[in-house]
C-alpha cells in the first residue's frame, strides 16, 4: 500500500507539472514587442530606429529591490540612450495580484519618479515569458546585429542591491561599455536578484 500510495504521488505531481519557457540564453536572437506605454501609445524596438541596442528592465511598482533601483535605471537611461542603448522598461506583474502594479499605478509611478524611458505593460505577460524573465528588476540587454536583437548580457543591474555607491561590479554598465568599444562582455551572465514576478493563476 506505501508504494502505491508513493506511485500515486509521484504521478499526481508529474501530472500537475507544467514546463516552464526557460527563456534565452546569451548568443540568442530576441524578438521584438509592441507593448502598451504609460502614454497610452504602443512602443516597439523598432520605433527605435538609431539604436544601437537595448538595456531591457522588467521592473515593477511595488518590490522592495526594483524601487531601490528605480534611480540607478534612470541614471542608465540617462547615460546610455545617447549613446545608442536606451532603456525600455517592462512591467509583468499581474495586477489581480499586485494590485499597485496596474497600469494606473504605472502612469503615477512614471510621472513621480520622472521616467525618461517608455515604462511599458506586458498585459498577457507573453513577453516576460519569451525572455525568460523570472525576478523584478530582471535585465537583459541587447546588441542590434543587421535586423537581428542578440542578447549580450543577462541578470541583475550591479551586486549591491541596497546602495548603489558600494556597489563594486555594475554589469550593466560594463557591458554596454563593452558593446560600445566594440569589445566582448566580459561577465555576460548574473543572477537576478528581486522579488519573483507575479504569473496570472490559471
Amino acid at each position: 500500500m506505501k508504494i502505491l500510495s508513493t506511485f500515486f504521488t509521484a504521478f499526481i505531481l508529474f501530472a500537475s507539472f507544467t514546463p516552464v519557457n526557460t527563456g534565452y540564453s546569451v548568443g540568442d536572437k530576441a524578438i521584438d514587442f509592441k507593448l502598451k506605454n504609460i502614454d497610452d501609445k504602443m512602443v516597439s524596438m523598432a520605433d527605435f530606429a538609431t539604436a544601437k541596442g537595448f538595456i531591457v528592465v522588467f521592473t515593477c511598482n511595488h518590490c522592495p529591490f526594483a524601487v531601490k533601483y528605480e534611480d540607478r535605471i534612470i541614471a542608465l537611461d540617462k547615460k546610455y540612450a545617447k549613446l545608442g542603448y536606451p532603456v525600455i522598461a517592462i512591467n509583468p506583474n499581474d495586477p489581480v495580484l499586485a494590485p499597485t502594479d496596474d497600469f494606473e499605478s504605472m502612469k503615477v509611478r512614471a510621472k513621480k519618479k520622472k521616467f525618461t524611458f517608455p515604462y511599458l505593460l506586458d498585459a498577457t505577460q507573453e513577453i516576460a515569458s519569451a525572455y525568460g524573465a523570472i525576478k523584478t528588476p530582471h535585465v537583459f540587454v541587447l546588441q542590434k546585429s543587421d535586423a537581428d536583437l542578440i542578447v549580450k548580457y543577462i541578470g541583475a543591474i550591479d551586486d549591491n542591491t541596497e546602495d548603489a555607491k558600494l556597489a563594486k561590479e555594475k554589469y550593466v554598465e560594463t557591458a554596454v561599455d563593452a558593446l560600445l568599444a566594440g569589445k566582448p562582455v566580459p561577465v555576460t551572465f548574473t543572477k537576478a536578484i528581486g522579488c519573483g514576478i507575479k504569473w496570472k493563476q490559471s
